[in-house]
């Protein structure tokens, strides 16, 4: 039997594995807007997750993309009446009670609400590609890269972008502008995306990037 000294030492470090290779950002990027809803950041809300940087940095991103002229894409949570076309997954987390019809915890933050022309994606599961018209309204577009923001990092970002890589667009995740309710899982996820699925930049950096697309 293999001891676990023996074991750690076998071990390769993640380049040597073969991950963390590095994507190149495309020329024709979109932004999505991963749940920015008062459900996550109205405090005493049973999904309040106590991280309001992620909404700030969010909103900033959200000008740049505007200015820069791209595609924007806010996605949401909706179920039907007792959450018949949430399956399983409406079972499993409580919570989602809380999206079933048009309620004020799903509404959008007012800061980073979508104004006229910006998609709006109604979805039931986390990965805002699964049963969407994404992946259709991107390809559409002509997109190459979609750059990632929202809640939550471990849930429904991390979905979203490993969805993205199959797809084929290049994901970009703006590291402020993800958020979760522990850090643990928020800044685990962010080390797998960078090893497997796409790039973690800083938001300035995906700022400065928004700036030389300018269309």
């Amino acid at each position: 039997m293999t001891s676990p000294s023996s074991r750690d030492a076998a071990v390769l470090s993640q380049s040597e594995a073969g991950f963390g290779e590095h994507l190149t950002p495309g020329t024709r990027p979109a932004l999505l807007m991963i749940d920015f809803v008062n459900a996550y950041f109205e405090p005493g809300a049973q999904l309040y997750m106590g991280v309001d940087e992620c909404l700030r940095s969010g909103a900033r991103l959200l000008a740049a993309a505007r200015e820069a002229g791209i595609l924007i894409v806010h996605t949401q949570v909706s179920f039907a009446d007792k959450g018949l076309d949430g399956g399983v997954f409406f079972k499993k987390v409580g919570a989602l009670k809380h999206f079933v019809g048009k309620t004020a915890l799903g509404d959008f933050v007012a800061a980073v609400a979508p104004q006229p022309g910006e998609v709006v994606i109604v979805k039931q599961y986390a990965s805002a590609f699964f049963g969407t018209t994404l992946a259709s309204t991107l390809n559409a577009s002509g997109i190459d890269t979609v750059i990632v923001a929202g809640v939550s990092t471990s849930g429904c970002i991390r979905a979203t972008v490993v969805d993205a890589i199959q797809y084929g667009f290049i994901p970009l995740v703006s590291r402020e502008s993800v958020g979760d309710r522990e850090d643990g899982p928020h800044e685990s996820n962010l080390f797998d995306i960078q090893a497997k699925y796409g790039e973690v930049l800083s938001e300035a950096n995906v700022i400065h990037y928004l700036k030389t697309q300018k269309v």
